[in-house]
């Protein structure tokens, strides 16, 4: 089975503990939200412009596992992809980690077909790990931030406690067809918040998933790279 191979930083009783990881799917769980009427809306909002209503809701993107990436920049083609900050589980030999990354989304594409934009870009993920039994019983406190640097400036792009998404033990279930655990080694994003001030482009995207029970974040940022489109 084809699989990509990815380093993390495991974070427990004080220690971080460096693991390799193969990644057998990469899943972007879409249409997370718990306020069902204000997901059905934003899905009528969408199709007047053009982008097809989910076939189910939430609904599953498979993405190419190399798509995953801990790296500091990406290279993305054109100048219409932006970043969506998430909450991401991986299973890690049968134990649950939780992070935060990016549903980097080429936006052009994304009229055309939701699954062909979201595979035409990486998609970043902090390297460092919380174990998921640390957070669950807290988990809707957990605070969601993104931010992007447009025109030399860095402004607050994203934010809201993860209360806005459907629990990570409904998204597994609903993904696995009534089971209870992702499939070892694979990493699923949790959804996503709105954009403040609109979706946009940006030079760089930073991401944070603040615990304030525990006193803590995760964080991680990379540069966009736009590569020119020829023709």
């Amino acid at each position: 089975m084809s699989h990509a191979t990815e380093n993390f930083i495991l974070i427990e009783d004080g220690k971080e503990t460096p693991v390799e990881v193969k990644v057998p799917e990469l899943i972007i769980a879409g249409w997370t939200g718990s306020d069902v009427e204000a997901v059905e809306k934003h899905i009528e909002e969408l199709a007047e412009l053009g982008i097809p209503r989910p076939t189910t809701v939430p609904i599953y993107y498979r993405v190419a596992a190399t798509r995953l990436t801990t790296a500091d920049a990406i290279q993305v083609s054109g100048g219409e992809s932006s970043g969506e900050a998430e909450a991401v589980l991986i299973n890690i030999d049968g134990r649950l980690w939780a992070g935060v990354g990016s549903d980097h989304t080429d936006r052009e594409a994304e009229s055309t077909g939701i699954a062909l934009s979201k595979q035409m870009c990486e998609k970043p993920v902090g390297p460092k790990l919380w174990p998921y039994d640390e957070v669950k019983d807290h988990w809707t406190e957990l605070k969601l931030r993104g931010y992007a640097h447009i025109d030399g400036e860095r402004v607050l792009y994203q934010e809201g406690t993860l209360a806005a998404m459907r629990s990570p033990e409904e998204l597994i279930e609903k993904y696995v067809d009534g089971g209870s655990k992702l499939a070892d080694g694979n990493l699923m994003f949790q959804g996503t918040l709105a954009a403040i001030g609109g979706i946009r482009p940006a030079t760089r995207f930073e991401i944070e998933l603040e615990d304030p029970v525990l006193n803590r974040t995760l964080s991680h940022g990379y540069d966009v790279i736009e590569l020119p489109v020829a023709g």
